[in-house]
C-alpha cells in the first residue's frame, strides 16, 4: 500500500502520493473550486506554464507543443470556455521540463504518471469511456515514444467513484471489461471478470446492472502492459462517499470538478 498525504495551501487541503514525491503534484479538493490550473499551478511551482484540455471522454493524448500547434491553426478541434481557447482531448504528456499539466474530474479517475529517469510526466482523465478506449496505455505509449521505459514509470490514480457505489449497465461493464479479458461476448466477459482475483465487478441488486471499479480495470490494463503493483498507487478515497472533500457528479448532478496536476522535472 503506497502512502498518501494530506497537505494544505493557505488552509485548503489537497492530496499527494508518496510514489510521486520527487515531482511537484497534487490531487486538489473541492475547497479549491472554482480556481483553474493557471492559479492552482502556483501551489505546485511558482513559475511554470499550465496546460489543460477540453475533456471529451475520448482517448486523445496531446503534448503542449501539439496543443499550441492546434491553437495556432484554429479549426474544429479548438473550442472556447469563457476566455480560454481549449483543444479537445483527455490526456496530456509533457514535452519539456517544468510544464504543469492538469486534468479535471468529478467521479472519473485522475491518473498522474511520472518517469523517474527522464522526468517527463502525463496527466489523464480516465472515466469509463476513456478506460474502454485504453487511454492510460495510450499515454504510456506516447511516453515510450519520447524515451520512457516501462520500469521507470510511477503511476498514481487519484480519488474517484469506488466500485462498491458505481452502478452501471452490464453493457457498459462489458465494454470496459473487454479491455482486460479474452472473451468478446457480453455475458462471457462479465463471467470472466467476476472470476478475476480482486474482481473489478460487484453484483447489483437490479437485473442487468452491476457495480464497476474503473480504477481496478485501469490497474489491470497496466498489469497487462507489464507494470508491477509497486509502480501503481490507488488513492483510498471515493468521490461519492467523501462529500467533505470531493465533488461527485453522481451524488450532486452538478457540473463541478476538482483538478489534479503534476509538473515535469528539470532533469
Amino acid at each position: 500500500m503506497h502512502a498518501w498525504h494530506w497537505r494544505t495551501w493557505e488552509g485548503l487541503p489537497y492530496l499527494t502520493c508518496g510514489l510521486l514525491e520527487p515531482w511537484h503534484h497534487g490531487f486538489f479538493t473541492q475547497q479549491f473550486w472554482p480556481s483553474l490550473p493557471i492559479e492552482l499551478t502556483k501551489v505546485l511551482h511558482p513559475e511554470v506554464p499550465a496546460y489543460r484540455l477540453k475533456q471529451v471522454h475520448g482517448n486523445t493524448v496531446l503534448s503542449p507543443k501539439e496543443i499550441e500547434g492546434k491553437l495556432t491553426e484554429g479549426g474544429d478541434e479548438v473550442d472556447s470556455e469563457g476566455d480560454f481557447a481549449l483543444v479537445s482531448g483527455d490526456g496530456l504528456i509533457s514535452d519539456q521540463p517544468l510544464q504543469a499539466i492538469w486534468v479535471a474530474t468529478a467521479d472519473c479517475t485522475p491518473v498522474l504518471i511520472a518517469d523517474e529517469k527522464t522526468g517527463q510526466v502525463a496527466a489523464v482523465h480516465a472515466g469509463w469511456r476513456g478506460t474502454a478506449l485504453k487511454i492510460v496505455p495510450q499515454a504510456i505509449n506516447r511516453m515510450q515514444a519520447q524515451g520512457s521505459k516501462l520500469q521507470d514509470l510511477r503511476i498514481a490514480m487519484g480519488p474517484a467513484i469506488a466500485g462498491e457505489v458505481y452502478q452501471v449497465s452490464e453493457q457498459v461493464a462489458a465494454e470496459v471489461g473487454s479491455t482486460v479479458v479474452s472473451h468478446r461476448d457480453e455475458k462471457a466477459i462479465l463471467e470472466e471478470l467476476y472470476e478475476l482475483p480482486n474482481s473489478p465487478l460487484l453484483p447489483d441488486e437490479n437485473p442487468e446492472r452491476v457495480r464497476l471499479d474503473v480504477r481496478r480495470v485501469n490497474a489491470l490494463q497496466l498489469e497487462q502492459l507489464g507494470m508491477s503493483a509497486e509502480q501503481v498507487a490507488i488513492a483510498p478515497y471515493c468521490t461519492y462517499q467523501t462529500p467533505e472533500h470531493f465533488f461527485s457528479y453522481r451524488r450532486e448532478k452538478q457540473k463541478k470538478v476538482q483538478w489534479s496536476g503534476i509538473v515535469s522535472n528539470d532533469c
